[in-house]
């Protein structure tokens, strides 16, 4: 998830309230974010260009910088301004802002034309102005920093989106948008003194670190975007770059901000996240100045969208999803809080509905089940009692499978959790087994040589464990409960699922007594006697012949009339092909036998 860096001091003066640590990090996990480091701006800038502590090139800057991790679909948290106004409306501070566009008519709104070339490479394009805007350093900065954001995250590197801002009063509208050959656009880039034309411009930032990520973009194409004013001066090269002609500065009043894109919905959701957020240093407050855009077939378009949006969610769908009964206006009391708008109604059949009106800023909100994530974010998970829902009853194999563990446990062993993939060799070759072509499922374009087979035994991932743990202190008891795959042409996948058990123990003798001894223990716990050969109406064990054990020293269990296990002590040979140099007992029972 997208993390914002905040200055400490900045974002408790936006607040209205200091906090320590901990009562901000309490704060953020109440709210659904995380403080997730806290550092210094010169720690920072020592990471970045790889000083050493005693190093002074970095200044004396000691400002403590919250890194706050955010969800990645709240594209309204990604800066500080975002994050302030949210806390304070969560901490009931404020009300939710209501975003206005300015009352002016279309006719003396700014104009954007679009031309049809430009379907060729980037078809839309999205306006708005923020006007009177006050700028300090700070909130400079982070007006940067949000592009930036955006531009990783939802614009997908530019590839979905780009933005640029302009200095409106260095422009003279009405403004249009090309697509041009690359030979035949030339303007002054950002920060640069001298012309380039268009095809020189990709060669030059060729070797510069931040924009050569982005010149595939377009850098194929035969003809380029290029946005330009009435007096034919380039605002940008979307994606690439603005022009230096329009910057913006600290002194900047009136900011022109463009959204080129290949979607049109996020380029809409990328401007409407930006004027929202910095039309609150504007003079008008939460007031932004429309843009007409007007394409070639005659089809124009007001922007930005700031209208809201009506969900109607009913009250039992919030309340049975959560699991907390709560009456209508305790609802909606904690969906103001999120910054969503609600009122409730109430209709003959004592039916309620909470009708919510969903802001510019919240385009997370796409479904009633959002509607109900906030209200349980708002409500408290830490409050939500725990309780089991009747529809989720254990299965059976579940509850036997626990009981295994718990006792296995208490006899000395520790539970390890292996992969259910292996390599070829470690399933057949490793263990003296051949592949009879009838048991194995074989994974059909593996990524990797150790992950080629499903695991027909539990038995690879055992001594694999032992081999990288040779140093450890003897004995090692381990034990594992999971699930193998075996072919099975009844099933309409072709493969069966098998739950086993299986324990192993190394150390400088064998052990052989010991798993024995817990074969009878299992078998004890589950209420089977151990009666003669023959006698189906328990358990018994006789000689076997696997490869993978000494021969004369294993054997096979026999539970009412089935074979369901094999125990003895591992091949010499098998742990030479795992690195073990201890000798080692293993077992391993099919436990879905016992149901």
């Amino acid at each position: 998830m997208p993390t914002v860096s905040v200055g400490r001091d900045r974002l408790f003066a936006a607040l209205g309230k200091s906090y320590t640590q901990e009562e901000f990090e309490d704060l953020c996990f109440k709210f659904g974010i995380e403080l997730d480091d806290v550092t210094t701006e010169k720690a920072i800038i020592r990471k970045e260009r790889h000083l050493d502590e005693e190093d002074e090139e970095v200044g004396d800057d000691e400002e403590i910088i919250y890194k706050i991790e955010v969800p990645a679909n709240r594209y309204d948290l990604l800066c500080l301004e975002g994050i302030a106004q949210a806390l304070r409306i969560f901490n009931e501070q404020e009300q939710t802002p209501t975003y206005t566009l300015a009352n002016i008519t279309q006719d003396s709104m700014l104009k954007m034309h679009v031309q049809p070339e430009t379907s060729l490479i980037r078809p839309f394009v999205v306006c708005a102005v923020l006007r009177d805007i006050t700028f300090d350093e700070a909130s400079y900065n982070s007006f940067i920093d949000l592009q930036d954001k955006l531009h990783q995250n939802i614009c997908r590197r530019r590839t979905l989106v780009a933005i640029g801002t302009h200095d409106l009063d260095t422009l003279q509208g009405p403004f249009t948008y090309e697509a041009l050959h690359p030979e035949n656009i030339n303007f002054v880039p950002l920060k640069q003194e001298k012309n380039f034309r268009a095809d020189e411009l990709m060669e030059f930032y060729k070797s510069d670190m931040k924009l050569k990520k982005f010149l595939h973009i377009i850098e194929n194409s035969p003809v380029y975007p290029i946005i330009y004013d009435s007096k034919r001066t380039v605002l940008s090269l979307p994606p690439i770059i603005n022009g230096a002609h329009s910057a913006i500065t600290l002194k900047t009043k009136n900011v022109f901000i463009e959204c080129t894109a290949t979607d049109l919905t996020k380029a809409s959701i990328v401007l409407n996240t930006m004027v929202t957020t910095f039309s609150a240093y504007c003079q008008r407050k939460f007031e932004v100045e429309p843009v007409k855009v007007i394409y070639s077939d005659g089809k124009s378009y007001v922007y930005p969208d700031l209208s809201v949006y009506n969900m109607e969610v009913p009250l039992s769908y919030i309340t049975g999803s959560i699991g907390v009964s709560l009456a209508a206006e305790k609802v909606t009391s904690l969906l103001n809080r999120m910054q969503l708008r609600a009122e409730h109604s109430v209709f003959d059949d004592n039916k309620c509905n909470i009708n919510v009106l969903i802001p510019p800023t919240r385009s997370d909100v796409l479904h009633p089940c959002d509607v109900m994530e906030d209200v349980a974010i708002a409500y408290g998970y830490n409050d939500i009692p725990k309780r089991r829902l009747p529809s989720m009853k254990p299965l059976p194999l579940n509850q036997l499978e626990d009981l295994i563990r718990a006792e296995i446990a208490m006899n000395g062993f520790t539970e390890v959790l292996t992969w259910i993939l292996c390599s070829y060799r470690e399933n057949f070759a490793s263990l003296n087994r051949e592949d009879d072509q009838s048991s194995a499922v074989i994974i059909g374009n593996p990524r990797s040589s150790d992950f080629e087979v499903v695991r027909t035994s539990l038995m690879p991932g055992a001594l694999k464990i032992i081999g990288h743990n040779k140093d450890h202190p003897k004995p090692i008891k381990i034990f594992e409960v999971g699930d193998i795959a075996l072919l099975d042409e009844s099933k309409d996948v072709g493969a069966t699922n098998r739950r086993h058990l299986a324990a192993l123990y190394c150390g400088t003798n064998s052990g052989f007594e010991l798993i024995h001894s817990l074969v009878d223990r299992i078998m004890e716990v589950m209420g089977t006697p151990f009666v003669p050969i023959g006698d189906n109406t328990g358990y018994y064990i006789q000689r076997s012949n696997e490869p993978e054990f000494l021969p004369g020293r294993q054997a096979s269990i026999i539970y009412k009339g089935k074979h369901f296990g094999n125990f003895g002590i591992v091949h010499p040979q098998v742990l030479n092909n795992f690195v073990i140099t201890d000798p080692c007992s293993f077992l391993e029972i099919d436990i879905e036998h016992f149901l």
